[in-house]
């Protein structure tokens, strides 16, 4: 499917040491109501190799997402990366004003028009 393809390209985006949320990525498919059928893609693989653990919920909390072996898995990745992960009432999240991924009108544009030239 079309929208897939475009979530694992923008995925392949989020730079290294930022995360972003599963509806920022649906936003930048083109389907900003789509945030879950991120997460469904990128649990059940439909998204090929991607940087899943810098994918947070909207709240920045960590997702334990089967992707890449669940939330200790993907705090300790984080962490590697210079992103800091702490717990709150038992819930690991990052924050997103330090760490998300802000892109730019530029940017969305571009990924706007990678799409149509792959024609997805």
């Amino acid at each position: 499917m079309d929208f897939y393809r475009r979530a694992a390209l923008v995925c392949q985006k989020i730079p290294l040491g930022r995360v972003t949320s599963y509806g920022h990525i649906a936003l930048l498919c083109g389907f900003p109501r789509n945030a879950r059928q991120v997460g469904r893609g990128l649990s059940r693989g439909l998204l090929g190799e991607v940087p899943a653990h810098r994918v947070v919920n909207s709240k920045g909390e960590l997702s334990g997402a089967a992707a890449f072996g669940g939330p200790e898995v993907q705090k300790v990745l984080l962490e590697a990366e210079g992103v800091e992960v702490s717990c709150t009432d038992g819930l690991q999240r990052v924050s997103l004003k330090r760490f998300a991924w802000r892109t730019s009108l530029e940017e969305a544009q571009e990924l706007k028009r990678l799409f149509e030239k792959i024609g997805i």
